[in-house]
């Protein structure tokens, strides 16, 4: 049974070996939930209010750390992105300068959200500058301090903006955002840092775990309960059904 604070998730914005939610599917099932869009798609920003009036708390997609070459302002990101496309996701480059003009291009994004109505907005990403492989791999200039500075700039400006902050795969020295995500993989299970996210959990922050490619959804999530609280928000791709299970509803 899921706790007080914990929620449906739905995720439209990105796949990693499934579908993603589908978005008719969303308005009709989805109820008090958080629901991820990718806002930049065509006719998502239109859905957002129905998925609303259900409810549900939508967060807009954008990714921080990198630039990606199908988003309309990937010409303005360009100066500041490191030139190896990122092997793993085509398209894909990644930041390579925070403190320069690519703060005003995110709060463009941001800006966005903000008209289109999206309650949070959950930043993809966010840890790049913490992979000391990847800097190695892709020459990446930006250090630790600026990319934490970077971060909660962005955060800061969300707030200001009245758009709450989805942190991605880190809370370090996150404080002020209002919920995590977490990526979790069958043979790589809380390979963050315990203590740092369950401090956020305790903190009674929106502490969700993505699961993906999984045989044993619900073994998993009690895996998980067992190792935080029922407090957790759990989403799993199943490898059986080959889709998005949504547990805590």
């Amino acid at each position: 049974m899921a706790g007080a604070l914990a929620k449906p998730i739905y995720n439209q914005a990105y796949q990693e070996n499934y579908d993603a939610d589908d978005i008719n599917d969303i308005v009709v099932t989805a109820r008090n939930a958080y629901v991820l869009v990718d806002p930049y798609m065509t006719g998502i920003p239109d859905k957002i209010e129905l998925i609303q009036s259900n409810g549900n708390e939508v967060g807009g997609y954008i990714s921080i750390g990198t630039g990606e070459d199908w988003r309309s302002d990937f010409e303005q990101l360009k100066p500041f992105l490191v030139e190896k496309e990122w092997g793993k996701w085509p398209g894909e480059y990644f930041v390579n300068q925070t403190t320069t003009g690519v703060i005003p291009i995110m709060k463009a994004r941001i800006d966005q959200l903000a008209d289109w109505g999206c309650d949070w907005v959950e930043f993809d990403n966010m840890d790049w500058v913490f992979d000391d492989e990847l800097r190695d791999q892709y020459s990446i200039k930006v250090t630790i301090e600026e990319g934490i500075d970077y971060y909660n700039e962005l955060c800061d400006y969300a707030h200001s903006k009245g758009i709450k902050c989805m942190a991605k795969n880190t809370v370090h020295q996150a404080d002020n955002f209002d919920g995590v995500l977490y990526e979790s993989f069958h043979n790589d299970k809380n390979w963050w840092n315990y203590e740092e996210a369950l401090q956020f959990l305790n903190r009674e922050k929106l502490f969700i775990i993505n699961h993906y490619k999984e045989c044993t959804p619900n073994k998993v999530y009690t895996e998980y309960i067992e190792l935080y609280n029922n407090n957790i928000s759990f989403i799993c791709e199943s490898k059986k059904t080959k889709n998005y299970i949504h547990f805590n509803q």
